[in-house]
């Protein structure tokens, strides 16, 4: 795809994003009930600024402008909302998948199971961080839904954005769950490519980019089209965060590259190196796959592994391919510059990325 008008700045995009969060989350503290901690509203505030892509509200403002909306403060507040469903996702995902680290800092419930154990308090710290990381999930989630709703749109226009919104929660949490369901399923290349498009990739690309257009008014038929664009991308982009998640770099990802292997956590990557490890290989796989005592020699040679299989090499290929159909699609929807300059290369930095 040949770009030739320079995409908006997206640094200044996302200090716009953190600016309206900031703002958000500065009103709820003379609302926080009397009496309560403040625990998890100072927990919140620091996670939720501290750092992210922004993609999601990225791909959010540039459907409403790819749709014909003009760059007006209530789009950027409705596209900032997002973010605070994504800190919900992270939180509680990193609950069910036993992830200590997130964003370069310890994730939610290991923030709390700490300050359990530092305090010397009764009770279990790991179930007393997983309880509070919990609330904090869905405080988000109940943040974001306010956030949307007080954006400054039209009642009509948030009510067309929020059919789109309201059907992405349903499939992030149904994700999740066939994501439990695959661990301890067959483990296959499909049920692993099902578990990403439904868990990662819509919420991540096509929804936001639909919730987007729809708030502007876009034609149902556009807004639907936009899947064609959306889903491959957002698929390239899960596979992408698979394999850092393997084979990152851990000050770059703020992510431990011990995690998945250690869950056991089922990866098309994985799954493509289960279907084609040798009579050793295998024996290997099953002994340090899903280990939890796993340490660094044993997650070398599972990268080994992966590597000699040849299943590195083939997401690779599955992801270039489908940024190659996501970017032939892009060429085809009759977005409005310069919304189609933004997304060609989001969809670049969303491939080729480190963290």
């Amino acid at each position: 795809m040949t770009v030739t008008a320079p995409p908006t700045d997206t640094s200044g995009l996302r200090a716009r994003f953190d600016a309206e969060l900031v703002g958000f989350l500065d009103r709820q503290g003379p609302d926080w009930p009397d009496g309560a901690p403040r625990g998890i509203f100072a927990a919140l505030h620091r996670f939720v600024l501290a750092g992210g892509k922004r993609l999601r509200p990225l791909f959010c403002y540039w459907g409403w402008r790819g749709a014909g909306g003009g760059d007006d403060r209530p789009i950027v507040v409705a596209a900032a909302a997002l973010e605070l469903f994504h800190a919900f996702a992270l939180i509680h995902d990193d609950i069910l998948d036993g992830s200590d680290r997130r964003r370069g800092a310890p994730s939610v419930h290991r923030l709390f199971a700490d300050l359990h154990t530092r305090s010397a308090w009764r009770g279990d710290p790991e179930a007393y961080g997983r309880n509070t990381a919990l609330l904090c999930g869905d405080l988000c989630a109940a943040w974001s839904d306010q956030m949307f709703h007080e954006c400054g749109l039209s009642t009509a226009q948030v009510c067309r954005g929020y059919a789109v919104f309201a059907r992405m929660r349903t499939e992030v949490i149904a994700g999740e769950y066939l994501d439990l369901v695959s661990g301890v399923g067959d483990g296959s290349v499909a049920s692993a490519l099902t578990v990403i498009r439904m868990k990662a990739a819509r919420y991540t690309v096509t929804r936001p980019l639909q919730i987007g257009a729809a708030l502007a008014g876009a034609e149902p038929e556009l807004v639907a089209a936009l899947t064609d664009f959306g889903d491959p991308l957002g698929d390239a982009f899960q596979l992408r965060d698979d394999v850092l998640g393997v084979f990152g770099d851990p000050a770059v990802t703020g992510k431990s590259v011990l995690d998945d292997l250690r869950e056991g956590k089922p990866t098309v990557m994985m799954a493509l190196a289960r279907d084609a490890a040798d009579r050793a290989q295998s024996a290997r796989l099953r002994d340090l796959f899903g280990n939890p005592d796993l340490d660094a020699d044993g997650a070398a040679e599972l990268r080994a592994i992966i590597e000699a299989t040849g299943a590195r090499e083939q997401i690779e290929r599955l992801i270039q391919l489908r940024a190659d159909a996501a970017r032939a699609a892009l060429d085809r929807l009759p977005l409005a510059e310069p919304a189609l300059a933004a997304l060609a290369a989001l969809a670049d930095q969303a491939v080729h990325r480190r963290r």
